[in-house]
């Protein structure tokens, strides 16, 4: 998918495009949501995405938003956000509709954490839960440490890889 907005602006959903230094630049120093996060844990977390879709002015990565699914059942919207100078003309609102509404997870149950974006996310049709609170579980460690204790792949400790199951 790759779509042009109005004022030389672009959604694309193509992984190799993600400019990693930008999307880590902005969450480890602007978000609230990731202070500090190294950059390999955020090339980790767009690599191991379900999908990702970048905003672009030409080759500069102006926003950026990824989805962690099943496929099936739910998704997890994560890693959102707009530069400042592109907010306020519907953006983020085109950035979220796109990897909610036009991939092949449109139909999923979708779950997210915000601090400050909520009316953004009741234009889409997300709400608060109204029967079953949401719970957490915190990680034990944080994600630099799994990463520099020698984890394969990206994975946490514990995460094998799938093994070929033997032929019956």
């Amino acid at each position: 998918m790759r779509r042009e907005l109005p004022g030389g602006l672009e959604l694309d959903d193509d992984p190799a495009r993600v400019d990693v230094d930008a999307v880590h630049a902005f969450i480890s120093r602007e978000s609230y949501w990731g202070p500090g996060r190294p950059r390999e844990v955020v090339e980790c977390a767009i690599r191991g995405s379900t999908r990702v879709v970048g905003l672009y002015r030409g080759a500069q990565q102006v926003g950026f938003a990824r989805a962690i699914s099943d496929g099936a059942i739910v998704a997890y919207l994560a890693d959102v956000y707009v530069l400042a100078p592109y907010r306020g003309r519907g953006l983020g609102l085109a950035l979220v509709r796109e990897i909610v509404e036009g991939g092949a997870l449109s139909e999923v149950m979708w779950l997210l954490h915000t601090a400050d974006a909520q009316g953004l996310y009741e234009r889409l049709g997300f709400t608060a839960p109204s029967v079953y609170p949401m719970l957490e579980r915190r990680r034990r460690r944080a994600p630099a440490e799994w990463l520099l204790s020698g984890a394969p792949s990206g994975r946490a400790p514990g995460v094998r890889a799938e093994q070929p199951r033997p032929a019956s």
